[in-house]
């Protein structure tokens, strides 16, 4: 066994994929499947089982993958002793954030962190399910609460508001709404009841029982756009809201709800150099961003 074969391992676990892998360490795909199988005879077991998305990991492999990523975490620290904290680093880290913050706040501001560490290749999952950290299916999850279980290292980032927003074309059209009651004489846009992924997203029911969505989407990034089009009513993140053009807020002093954003990374990539990085870049820009955030 030697490290040029677990290095191999470590990118077809973490991407799933031989030929993402191949392409991440820039090597035949041929030469990744035949040191993934002197790899597996060298261990004595299958490490890798396919899935109908991809690898899979077995309990061995899932055991390989703790060593592997002690024994990369390691080299990590050697080569920063060594040559300091300018070495570029290498390999990806993979994002998973809510559809908004991946959206309107990360996806406008990686450049920077790209910037930073050119050779590092960043995968940005934004979307209303969450990739889990536990599963190895993400380096880092941005979500909206604490996980209950897990070998997962969590801390709570900074609060964020939501509230009402309407064009200013539908409100010239049907007239503002006063109170909370007056909402129900609106076309109000939210989330698709039985579709919801995470509780966080039954905004309506924080609100009042009475008032129901006649336009439903499960996507956030849709809802902005059927309230920026006139379309309706609709809650949204005030980082969202906001920047939305001739889009204003609507009962702002009777309505201020507010979610959570959490870090969550796995217990054993936590200290890899690259998520280290990462990480320490991601809550500066949580910093930068906490009025947006917040709505101050």
């Amino acid at each position: 066994m030697n490290w040029d074969d677990l290095r191999v391992f470590l990118a077809v676990a973490r991407l799933g994929r031989h030929d993402l892998a191949a392409r991440q360490l820039g090597l035949a795909g041929a030469t990744v499947g035949r040191k993934m199988a002197r790899l597996e005879n060298a261990v004595g077991a299958t490490l890798l089982e396919q899935a109908r998305t991809g690898y899979v990991l077995t309990e061995t492999g899932r055991q390989l993958l703790e060593q592997a990523e002690g024994m990369e975490r390691c080299a990590s620290a050697v080569v920063t002793d060594q040559v300091g904290s300018a070495q570029a680093l290498t390999g990806y880290v993979r994002i998973s954030a809510s559809e908004a913050f991946g959206t309107w706040i990360l996806a406008r501001r990686l450049h920077e962190f790209s910037s930073l560490q050119p050779s590092l290749t960043i995968d940005l999952v934004a979307s209303g399910g969450f990739l889990s950290p536990s599963r190895r299916e993400a380096d880092i999850a941005i979500m909206l609460a604490r996980p209950a279980r897990g070998p997962l290292v969590a801390r709570r980032l900074t609060d964020y508001t939501l509230g009402f927003y309407a064009a200013a074309s539908y409100l010239s059209r049907v007239g503002v709404p006063q109170t909370i009651d007056h909402l129900s004489e609106h076309n109000l846009v939210g989330f698709i009841p039985d579709l919801v992924q995470v509780p966080q997203q039954r905004l309506y029911e924080e609100v009042s029982a009475n008032l129901t969505p006649s336009i439903r989407s499960t996507s956030i990034n849709a809802q902005a756009a059927l309230v920026s089009a006139g379309s309706g009513i609709g809650i949204l993140p005030r980082f969202v809201g906001e920047r939305l053009p001739d889009v204003v807020a609507v009962l702002e002093r009777e309505v201020r709800l507010t979610r959570t954003f959490w870090l969550v990374v796995h217990k054993d990539v936590r200290r890899l150099a690259r998520v280290d990085a990462f990480v320490n870049w991601l809550v500066d820009v949580f910093r930068e961003e906490a009025p947006l955030l917040k709505g101050d």
